[in-house]
């Protein structure tokens, strides 16, 4: 029966407490009109795509999968010296070290001043017929970067297996290299082609033209930049930056040097008359100096028509020791030697003391070395060129979009800045699938920025505000239930700065950039030239 009561009796409490709570909120103005605000997260998942079009996405979230998929290189760079020529930099799965979207992880290259590389074979073979080649990745230069590159290489058929990628290194062949470069002032950010010689079988590099834009930004800023090339089957081709064109322009008349060569060259055999005369003018052989031609008249005589100015004194010096001067108390003659008064200006030479002499004029009867005149020779056979022959190697090549198929994608890089940081690779023959993977990806971390940067300006703009002296009075307020109870009022403060105090210190991030041997930096050579092979 105790029992029953004491139940009873908790029933009728708990029953007090639901009406207490009914009737305060039928007290309020309007129900609908109570809001519960609460924190929204920047909600991140790995990007998923059709792979009909997909011949690898890569989004780095899976360490397990990545760790199964990309191998490291173990071989050596050559002609470099020894202690440096080994690919030993380290590549990692980490997270950004600024956090934009939660979960979100990247391949970061954590050394610097080493060697690094990685590659992966692509889900299928890339092969250059009738569907454009779209190549998209993510870089963050998260310390920025003064000397080093992040481009990326596809790799030429050749590259069919993990252990053929073990022996990724600077010679392993490609079919394109492209992405940013930097070293001191020199911005680049490369489209590279390795073109086949449709007649003798050699292959040679194809540099495109420079960006119309500057790029400096990109390197210094430490945000994510997306990079993407489209070469299309018509040989054109365009780079994006953040899904902004920065170059285009085709394959056939944009690179240097050109794909097809001139159709003439010059006879490496011809050799110019030894009579052959290029001169356009020559000498008048037959012009004599005039007898009245005086050379030694000197440029400058006396001005005949000057005379010497009305109280100009011939005795008198232009400065004078300063009669007011005295010598300093402490001068010892022994020491200093014997002591004299500083100069001034003579006050009687207001219009001139010393030797007079007339001023210098143009002698209008100079007329300096004697040359004779120059005649159109007579002897002129023009500028003198080489006959132009067919050149032997000539080809033409209407297709340079046919590239050697791509099997794999890789970073050889050399790097002086550290924790360079890779994220969502694509590649694909599609554009409406990479700005798709880009939507799910890229533009998320970019919208998530600009809040961020806009967050920032108006805690700055609400702080001028209520700092501000010369605003208006504030404005009587609203009175509260907590101006009514001043107590409650201080408890609640006293809760909060409890809150405050036990909220746990953020947790310092550990450094990762481990101490380099950074002799031999030097070693890396950052302009590239065409290569033939």
């Amino acid at each position: 029966m105790a029992r029953l009561t004491g139940e009873v009796c908790v029933l009728s409490a708990l029953l007090v407490l639901v009406t207490s709570a009914v009737n305060v909120y039928a007290e309020s103005e309007d129900f609908n009109d109570i809001t519960v605000e609460v924190e929204e997260e920047d909600q991140y998942r790995s990007p998923s795509i059709d792979s009909k079009s997909i011949y690898l996405a890569e989004h780095f979230d899976d360490e397990t999968a990545f760790k199964k998929k990309w191998v490291k290189s173990e071989a050596k760079k050559q002609g470099v010296d020894e202690n440096i020529a080994k690919y030993d930099g380290k590549w990692e799965i980490q997270a950004p070290s600024r956090k934009i979207l939660r979960d979100d992880l990247g391949l970061v290259l954590t050394t610097e001043a080493k060697h690094a590389a990685i590659s992966a074979l692509l889900d299928r073979p890339f092969e250059f017929k009738d569907k454009p080649l779209i190549v998209q990745y993510e870089v963050t230069m998260q310390e920025g970067q003064n000397c080093g590159g992040a481009y990326i290489k596809l790799l030429s058929r050749g590259a069919n297996t993990k252990a053929d990628l073990r022996k990724f290194f600077d010679q392993t062949p490609y079919t394109i290299m492209f992405g940013p470069d930097k070293c001191g002032n020199d911005n680049k950010l490369h489209f590279i082609f390795r073109h086949k010689n449709p007649k003798n079988g050699t292959i040679e590099e194809k540099h495109s033209k420079k960006p119309t834009q500057r790029l400096e930004d990109i390197y210094k800023d430490k945000e994510p930049h997306l990079y993407t090339l489209v070469v299309r089957p018509d040989n054109t081709f365009s780079v994006y930056v953040d899904h902004k064109e920065v170059n285009a322009g085709s394959l056939l008349e944009d690179f240097t040097p050109p794909v097809n060569p001139p159709q003439e060259i010059d006879d490496p055999n011809d050799k110019k008359p030894e009579d052959w005369d290029e001169r356009e003018k020559i000498v008048d052989p037959a012009a004599t100096k005039p007898d009245d031609w005086d050379e030694s008249a000197p440029a400058q005589i006396p001005d005949p028509a000057a005379s010497k100015p009305a109280g100009w004194l011939d005795d008198q010096p232009d400065m004078i020791p300063d009669p007011d001067a005295q010598k300093p108390s402490d001068w010892d003659e022994d020491m200093d030697g014997e002591w004299e008064a500083p100069l001034v200006d003579n006050p009687l030479c207001s219009v001139g003391c010393g030797a007079w002499k007339p001023p210098m004029i143009p002698n209008p009867d100079y007329k300096g070395i004697w040359r004779a005149p120059l005649i159109p020779n007579p002897h002129y056979k023009g500028k003198w060129a080489p006959r132009k022959i067919p050149n032997p190697d000539y080809f033409h090549d209407d297709t340079p979009f046919r590239m050697t198929p791509i099997h794999a994608v890789g970073f050889e890089l050399w790097s002086m800045s550290p924790a360079l940081l890779f994220d969502n690779l694509l590649v694909a023959d599609d554009e409406a699938a990479a700005r798709d993977w880009a939507r799910q990806t890229f533009d998320l971390k970019r919208a998530k920025l600009s809040r961020d940067s806009g967050s920032d300006d108006l805690k700055k703009t609400d702080g001028v505000t209520e700092d501000d002296p010369h605003e208006d009075a504030p404005q009587p307020r609203r009175k509260t239930a907590l101006d009514a109870d001043p107590d409650q009022h201080q408890e609640q403060e006293q809760d909060q700065q409890q809150e405050q105090e036990q909220e746990p210190e953020p947790e310092e991030v550990a450094e990762t950039t481990p101490l380099v041997d950074t002799d031999g930096a030097g070693d890396h050579q950052r302009k590239r030239k065409p290569r033939k092979e």
